[in-house]
């Protein structure tokens, strides 16, 4: 039995800039992390005694002979693409709901590479895990999606995620004192908005919009530079609230699909509650909202909104990971 363990993301600066239609043209980059809730794939091989070759258990339990008759599509590709005649069993379990802008998606292609490769009984390197899952959503699975999602699940960390034509990708750890690691976090706020989207149709509409768009990106992906000299520096750290609110401004402006008037009045709550600055998570559409605010402040915007899930959080730097390997 295999079991992986892979972090969901929270991407603070450059989303937008990692889409390989603008990569290809100007190179982006993107500053995030990921940080302590996971998604989690155990697998085992299916013993031949099922009228069943596989079982897939995730928010429904499959029971197929073929890989071709799996439902969900990330599950139905790998396993087309892994088991061959050999049957599978697979559980799949997340601390937090899809659908969310945490990178949820990629990390459960990320964890499930990790656990089939574990499963043939090969080690697979951080840079292999995010370049194949890469592959998987965009060519095999035709998703409308980045690349920073897979890189940031794969290896772990606070980094800026360098990309550049060709498929290439460089991760550059931020180097901080832990103080003011620590200090950054304690500041930020993660709530569920209750309302989820399909990332892949909120990004097309990106997509389709990127020469139009073609200055406010450039503007995102100066932000990227900014914030880590904000952060690398002894500047006042809330620089980096008020700059993330320059962001979600920016991003805003990419597309009219990206934020909703029920988001809009959530932002604004928190903002007169105290909160410095703050954006959605992923695409856009819904999902989770981050906020900086100062820690005397925080009280006071968890009570202003008080309906959504507020969801303690703390940096992690590990990736995914193989947690349980019994062969």
């Amino acid at each position: 039995m295999i079991i992986s363990r892979t972090p969901f993301r929270i991407s603070f600066f450059g989303g937008g800039t990692d889409y390989p239609a603008w990569v290809e043209k100007h190179g982006g980059a993107v500053l995030s992390t990921s940080f302590d809730k996971y998604n989690y794939i155990t697998c085992r091989v299916l013993p031949p005694f099922f009228d069943h070759k596989h079982r897939i258990s995730y928010s429904i339990v499959e029971h197929v002979r073929g890989a071709d008759e799996i439902r969900h599509p990330a599950i139905r590709a790998a396993v087309a693409g892994y088991m061959g005649d050999i049957g599978l069993e697979l559980h799949c379990d997340a601390d937090l709901p899809a659908r969310s802008g945490l990178g949820s998606s990629s990390s459960f292609m990320v964890g499930l590479l990790h656990a089939l490769e574990a499963l043939k009984g090969r080690q697979a390197s951080r840079e292999w895990l995010a370049r194949e899952a890469i592959r998987y959503e965009q060519e095999i699975l035709r998703e409308n999606v980045g690349c920073q999602d897979q890189v940031a699940a794969a290896f772990g960390g606070l980094n800026i995620i360098h990309f550049n034509p060709g498929g290439e990708f460089k991760v550059e750890p931020l180097i901080l004192p832990r103080e003011r690691k620590k200090d950054f976090c304690r500041r930020l706020m993660l709530f569920f908005t209750g309302f989820s989207r399909t990332a892949s149709e909120v990004a097309k509409s990106q997509v389709d919009n990127i020469d139009r768009n073609a200055a406010e990106l450039q503007r995102i992906r100066a932000m990227v530079d900014e914030a880590a000299a904000i952060l690398a520096s002894g500047r006042d750290i809330n620089l980096l609230g008020e700059l993330l609110h320059q962001g979600w401004q920016s991003k805003r402006a990419l597309s009219d699909k990206i934020s909703t008037g029920e988001i809009d009045a959530i932002y604004e709550k928190a903002r007169a509650a105290g909160a410095i600055g703050g954006k959605l998570l992923g695409a856009g559409g819904g999902g989770f909202i981050i906020f900086f605010v100062e820690p005397e402040k925080q009280a006071a915007v968890r009570q202003a909104l008080k309906g959504l899930i507020h969801v303690p959080f703390r940096f992690e730097s590990e990736g995914s990971r193989i947690i349980w390997y019994n062969d």
